[in-house]
């Protein structure tokens, strides 16, 4: 075992200790390292969808204007050390071994001074702070991990700017049961003084945060009315002009990428009006077109030849909608086949309301995750809907079986949990599609 993966596997000790929400272990275990989060300038972003997309495109574009930029990120889709990225770069084996070892170290001391343990995330979360700090990152884009108000990276006081891409129903043992307590959560994030930006577009939810922004006294922008006119959609990308700004080409696909890149240009407009960022225009054009975010609608073939092969992490209702809104305006009157595979604590039935819609033919199979809904029960619950299933259980063999029929399709397309989509992603990669 390499010494990498021994610092990894010691992180993974600190899962016993559960997904605890709260700042009160975390704030000790960086008071311990020198508080090294204090000196770093920080966007912080919060949100249920939509989070890593926003990110990638802000981290694009300060990238091209030659900042040194860090992104913090969760979960990976396939290394470890994709959580904690530094110029376009994942960290290195060795200073991913060497930072562990480090906050590690001060984890002891909480323990042995009969403290309670870090948990995992606040332990992956540290070690990124140090890693930045000691790295003289100039900017740190950060992702919330669950929630906001007691999540982990809700120790920075001061952030450059509070972003907040959606609020929709998930993770309702632990954040609520309606969508006011959610958008409380995440408004949790929301500092005295600093900037709101927030594409949320559900009223209830866009007035919580609107009046906790307006109660600690945040300027504020909600993007949800911003006049945006979409020239042109493909799978190769769109092209749309918004306020101040024409001729926006990404290449991320959807409807909903086109409001992630509004979002995240509005912010970090926002940020260079206020002078805390110094961009060019041409910064943000540039930025906004290379950003790209892995396992987000991502094509894994050729868009020129049939089928076209695509992977998409939509594990929750909004994003499952969001894929079925993409794949009907994208793909209309192709003939797809989707392998899918689900986690049983999300909404199962709605996700399912969303996927029939894409396709009618589906290998089912499981992520690799405790939480798994089993291939067979979740078969059942396609059939109930008409859907022609296979089960394969085994992501590669699910993968082997639905290339085998890539002559009968113009699409295929692999959707679901993140667990899933990190496995087959790796796979795609080492097989001839």
């Amino acid at each position: 075992m390499t010494d990498t993966a021994k610092a990894i596997e010691k992180i993974h000790e600190f899962e016993r200790f559960g997904s605890i929400l709260g700042l009160e272990r975390m704030t000790e275990l960086l008071e311990l390292l020198g508080n090294p989060h204090e000196d770093l300038k920080v966007i912080h972003v919060a949100g249920t969808n939509g989070k890593g997309s926003t990110c990638r495109y802000m981290y694009s574009v300060l990238q091209e204007a030659g900042y040194k930029t860090g992104l913090y990120t969760s979960p990976f889709l396939e290394k470890f050390n994709e959580r904690i990225e530094l110029d376009g770069e994942m960290i290195s084996d060795e200073d991913l071994t060497y930072y562990t070892e480090k906050v590690l170290a001060a984890a002891k001391k909480m323990t042995d001074m009969g403290h309670q343990s870090p948990t995992e995330f606040e332990v992956v979360t540290a070690i990124a702070f140090v890693y930045y700090k000691e790295k003289q990152c100039d900017y740190v884009i950060l992702e919330v991990g669950l929630g906001g108000t007691g999540d982990s990276t809700n120790v920075c006081k001061e952030p450059l700017v509070t972003v907040i891409t959606s609020v929709s129903m998930d993770h309702m043992d632990r954040l609520g049961d309606t969508i006011e307590k959610i958008a409380a959560e995440k408004a949790g994030i929301i500092k005295k003084g600093c900037p709101v930006v927030t594409s949320v577009k559900d009223a209830k939810a866009l007035t919580v945060i609107e009046e906790k922004a307006k109660k600690l006294g945040c300027k504020y922008i909600a993007t949800k009315n911003l006049n945006v006119n979409i020239q042109k959609e493909t799978l190769a990308g769109s092209i749309f002009d918004a306020p101040k700004f024409d001729n926006i080409k990404i290449t991320m696909n959807g409807r909903h990428q086109i409001e992630n890149a509004c979002l995240a240009l509005a912010t970090l407009n926002l940020l260079r009006i206020e002078g805390k960022i110094k961009l060019f225009d041409s910064d943000i054009y540039n930025g906004l077109k290379k950003a790209k975010q892995p396992g987000r609608f991502e094509i894994m073939s050729d868009i020129e030849t049939e089928p076209v092969v695509i992977i998409d992490g939509a594990h929750n209702e909004d994003g499952a909608r969001a894929l079925a809104d993409s794949m009907l305006n994208l793909c209309s009157g192709k003939k797809t086949l989707m392998v899918t595979g689900m986690l049983k604590d999300k909404d199962v039935e709605s996700i399912i309301d969303s996927f029939v819609k894409i396709a009618d033919d589906f290998v089912i199979t499981e992520p690799d995750n405790p939480r798994k809904m089993e291939a067979p029960e979740l078969a059942e619950h396609f059939c109930k809907r008409g859907a022609n299933c296979q089960v394969a259980p085994d992501p590669e063999e699910a993968c082997k079986l639905a290339l085998s029929r890539k002559n009968e399709y113009d699409v295929i397309i692999f959707a679901g949990s993140l667990y899933l989509i990190g496995k087959i992603r790796s796979i795609l990669r080492n097989v001839e599609i």
